[in-house]
């Protein structure tokens, strides 16, 4: 089952991503995702290793943003793929069986492409404005998700992302999604994860920070 929170790394440099990703962890995350933008292959390749090495220690599934070869090289939990970046079935064919593919949508036409793909999950959104998307899909709202979800009918797993923010939880999950994905909100205070995850399951009380083999003994 895929996990219903999703953390999309941000940062200035990719050393303050790895930073971000380390707290994401450490605050709780069950899976992040690497998105490093406008760097070379290299640089790319060199911190998901680093971020694999992280995401390992908290047993935390770690997904790479567009470059779905790196996600094979460093035994990444899967892909996440862009509307302009790879088609996820050529990146089938270069990936383990047991990596995860997901795929950017906006419209209903996009998931219905997605799912044609057999992808493992869409990421739906943007639900509003944000300025890490540089493109112009139209915003959601909550009236998308709805009318999207409800023609759509699919048990695939629907991610919805873009701007959303924890008072944003409880209502998006009433359109029927799987769960969300969240990038300024945690990086401006990794300490709502938890509170993240229990509006995300209804008010469940929801604590699993990492806890160190030292302490379990």
């Amino acid at each position: 089952m895929i996990p219903t929170l999703h953390y999309i790394s941000q940062g200035s440099t990719p050393q303050e991503h790895l930073e971000n990703i380390q707290k994401a962890c450490s605050s709780g995350a069950e899976l992040v995702q690497l998105r490093l933008k406008n760097q070379s292959e290299k640089v790319v390749l060199e911190t998901a290793q680093q971020a694999r090495k992280i995401t390992s220690k908290f047993q935390v599934l770690l997904i790479i943003n567009d470059h779905y070869k790196i996600a094979a090289a460093v035994k990444a939990d899967g892909v996440h793929l862009g509307k302009l970046d790879s088609c996820p079935t050529k990146a089938r064919k270069e990936l383990a069986s047991w990596q995860l593919i997901g795929g950017t949508a906006n419209t209903l036409e996009d998931c219905k492409t997605l799912i044609h793909k057999k992808v493992d999950y869409i990421g739906l959104g943007p639900f509003r404005f944000t300025k890490t998307k540089k493109n112009l899909s139209p915003v959601l709202g909550m009236n998308g998700y709805l009318t999207i979800l409800e023609e759509l009918k699919t048990e695939l797993p629907v991610i919805a992302i873009g701007g959303i923010v924890i008072d944003d939880v409880s209502e998006l999950m009433k359109t029927g999604i799987h769960g969300i994905a969240v990038s300024g909100e945690i990086t401006r205070n990794f300490n709502s994860i938890p509170d993240f995850k229990k509006r995300i399951n209804g008010g469940e009380i929801v604590e699993e920070r990492w806890i160190s083999e030292d302490k379990r003994k």
